[in-house]
């Protein structure tokens, strides 16, 4: 089987992580493999915003968690986060933006570093402190938060078996 191919089976969601920084060389190679994921009609509508500032990572935990109704870290501890946005105006926006974050996540297998999709961006990024936030990182346009891949090292899950009826041929 190809690496490509054995990435994709092995990839499972981190829901631990040990606080250790991801090396910078690693987060390069996974952030230029979010700029390769397609987009409708080549547009590439989504922007990523990562974050590696423990402050800014524990005020988007606070903002995401508090939407949630919990007061627990939604990002798991993760050394850093990647904020996927994506312009409205595209009608593909939402599917764009998913595929960057299925990119990301594929990339940071490839490269030995754990991942979770985490929700809420959209929610966040509506609110006056996640626009401000946006602000603040000279982001204009109109975006909306698609997700955000918490990136570390931590726990590595096993695949659950298959569902039996997960391919109809026709």
């Amino acid at each position: 089987m190809s690496d490509a191919l054995s990435v994709l089976k092995e990839r499972r969601s981190c829901r631990s992580f040990d606080g250790r920084a991801v090396e910078e060389e690693k987060l390069k190679a996974i952030l230029e493999a979010g700029t390769y994921a397609p987009t409708g009609m080549g547009r590439q509508s989504p922007i990523m915003v990562a974050i590696q500032d423990k402050e800014t990572i524990s005020q988007l935990s606070k903002m995401n968690a508090s939407i949630m109704g919990s007061n627990s870290d939604p990002f798991y501890g993760a050394s850093t986060v990647i904020v996927v946005l994506a312009d409205k105006s595209m009608p593909t926006y939402i599917y764009d933006g998913s595929l960057v974050m299925g990119n990301l996540m594929n990339a940071a297998e490839a490269v030995g570093v754990q991942s979770c999709w985490v929700h809420r961006a959209k929610e966040e990024f509506e609110s006056d402190e996640g626009k401000a936030l946006l602000k603040k990182w000279g982001i204009t346009g109109d975006y909306e938060g698609i997700g955000h891949c918490v990136l570390g090292y931590g726990e590595k899950m096993s695949a659950k078996p298959r569902k039996e009826n997960y391919i109809y041929r026709v």
